[in-house]
């Protein structure tokens, strides 16, 4: 890539009209990530791990100054029955939703969705008691 064109994916805005095609390595697994299996031109976290990078205050305009390591902490339906990941920063706490890619780990994905069933906030030993208590006349 020549100083030309690396000057212009700099410029501001640059990756929300343009895919970007490069290999990187995830920080978390260590992966190499080929944004070809994604399914779409903007790849944003690791197929594998779904960890990403606190890069974008925007989706695209590369403008974080944070860097920080984005955990994946949950997923959400859209409107349209779209799965997207829940991103938290390690540094500074932000959270960011990002669609899910063709190629991510369906375990991962549902892993993360059962979390809130596999640790309820209550004890499960007091589910009985609720349900006879919400029985009872």
């Amino acid at each position: 890539m020549d100083r030309k064109n690396k000057r212009k994916q700099l410029e501001k805005g640059y990756y929300k009209a343009h895919a970007c095609h490069e290999v990187f390595t995830c920080k978390v697994c260590g992966r190499a990530v080929d944004p070809a299996g994604a399914g779409s031109g903007h790849r944003n976290h690791c197929p594998n791990c779904l960890s990403s990078l606190h890069v974008d205050d925007e989706p695209g305009d590369r403008a974080a100054g944070c860097g920080g390591v984005m955990d994946p902490v949950g997923v959400w339906v859209r409107k349209n029955g779209e799965w997207a990941v829940i991103h938290r920063c390690r540094r500074c706490g932000v959270l960011h939703s990002n669609r899910t890619a063709a190629d991510d780990n369906p375990v991962k994905l549902l892993s993360i969705a059962l979390q809130p069933l596999a640790r309820p906030p209550f004890p499960l030993e007091h589910m009985r008691e609720l349900a006879e208590r919400l029985m009872k006349p």
